[in-house]
């Protein structure tokens, strides 16, 4: 027993100082660092755009939806972002109302804006109000006894609103929006002798959008 005892002190005191240079020779690592990222929301972007309008008036009311395109450039000092937009779709809004016979139809083709956004960004999600420059392009038409006349006008007028906007992936962003768009009144047919005004047109719209930025808007931050 004596011998068994002694060799195995033997063996422990041989082993005992090669697991200390192993431990020794091993290098120390630190656990890496996390990486937040940080959003700046400056750069182009470009993007689609499409929703539902419909108008603020009594019945008959148009109404309708639309799909189109959108491009803007952002400027971000601090939270605060600010920049331009512009959008146009092509748009299917229209009403019609009978009456006596006479069959009356109003439809807007497409619609756009121009628009100065400013907002406040936390990281990638935007807080933003916007205003601007609104247009369509309608057409009347009155049918009566099997003949119909039809006639264009172009309407400008002025928008504002508000929405918020987040990045879901790396340079690409969605985003949700409100607006309100009031018309100026246009005289239809006026080369018929008999003009028909419009009146001011004012539509409400809810539309949603995807964006892609230019530039990588994304910093590491360590």
């Amino acid at each position: 027993m004596k011998k068994v005892l002694l060799a195995s002190a033997c063996l422990f005191a041989l082993a005992a100082p090669a697991s200390a240079a192993d431990l020794a020779a091993r290098p120390y690592t630190k656990a890496p660092v996390a990486v937040a990222s940080v959003y700046n929301w400056t750069g182009f972007y470009l993007g689609i755009v499409g929703g539902g309008a419909w108008e603020d008036a009594n019945s008959p009311r148009m109404q309708g939806g639309f799909v189109g395109g959108t491009a803007g450039y952002n400027w971000q000092t601090g939270n605060v972002v600010f920049g331009i937009e512009a959008d146009g779709s092509w748009a299917d809004v229209s009403a019609s109302a009978t009456a006596l016979g006479v069959t009356v139809s109003s439809k807007t083709d497409a619609l756009g804006t121009v628009r100065g956004r400013i907002g406040w960004a936390v990281n990638n999600v935007l807080f933003y109000g916007t205003g601007g420059y609104a247009w369509i392009d309608n057409k009347i038409t009155v049918s009566a006894l099997g003949v119909s006349v039809s006639d264009s006008k172009f309407h400008s007028g002025w928008t504002v609103g508000a929405g918020v906007e987040a990045f879901f992936a790396p340079q690409w962003s969605v985003k949700g929006e409100y607006l309100y768009r009031s018309l100026g009144s246009e005289n239809y047919f006026s080369n018929l002798g008999a003009p028909l005004a419009s009146g001011t047109l004012n539509f409400h719209t809810v539309q949603v959008g995807v964006n892609y930025h230019f530039g990588g808007p994304i910093v590491a931050k360590y």
